[in-house]
């Protein structure tokens, strides 16, 4: 080590406090920084959280299609439903979750593809976002990051109890839950476009050109 980097370190490590805060005087600090929080926050779109999402999903904005069903039991027929409203093959890529993998998708007439590039991809994500419409995926060993940006088009479902209110809300509800803090974690807000070029709106710049959201209303979190 250089001279110079040992004096700059040296600098640093002098330069922070001895004793460090605890995490009560940290939040303490924070609530002064931010003060009350519910007069800063946007107000939702509607009373209930998961129609606050729906709205913001299919607004302008977001620009996603949504769909809302009873159990997990029934999304196949919904993906089904979906895709022969679209005229499109019933062939899916599926997100290889447990809880998907165990549901009946060949009773619904869908054939399971290989691959995910420019293919109709499914999965589910753990937490919805109502303040923008957005859903959080953690990358893990069931949820390659990837499945998120090469198929051609997303259906996504996502569980009425895991849609939280504020982004915030998500953080702190995922610490509850005891999530594992993941390597990647994507908000997905709509489909992927861009208007860089001359204004003009081009969808699948770079991810699925469509999005479509499947919210699961039983209390299976």
């Amino acid at each position: 080590m250089s001279n110079a980097r040992k004096e700059i370190l040296k600098a640093v490590a002098g330069a922070l406090p001895r004793n460090r805060p605890d995490a009560a005087a940290i939040a303490a600090e924070a609530s002064l920084l931010i003060g009350n929080l519910e007069e800063v926050r946007p107000a939702l779109m509607q009373a209930g959280v998961t129609d606050s999402f729906l709205q913001r999903v299919a607004g302008s904005k977001v620009g996603a299609t949504a769909d809302r069903i009873a159990s997990i039991a029934v999304l196949p027929q919904a993906v089904a439903r979906y895709l022969a409203a679209k005229n499109l093959p019933a062939r899916i890529a599926l997100q290889p979750t447990s809880e998907l993998l165990a549901l009946d998708w060949e009773a619904a007439g869908l054939s399971r593809e290989h691959t995910i590039d420019d293919s109709v991809a499914v999965g589910i994500a753990p937490w919805g976002i109502a303040e923008n419409g957005s859903l959080v995926i953690h990358s893990a060993a069931d949820m390659p990051i990837l499945f998120n940006f090469l198929p051609e088009m997303h259906i996504v479902a996502v569980r009425a109890s895991s849609i939280v209110p504020h982004l915030e809300d998500y953080a702190e509800a995922a610490r509850r839950r005891g999530d594992p803090a993941p390597r990647n974690a994507c908000l997905i807000t709509g489909a992927s476009g861009t208007t860089d070029i001359e204004g003009n709106l081009v969808l699948g710049a770079h991810g699925p050109r469509a999005l479509h959201i499947v919210v699961i209303e039983d209390a299976t979190a």
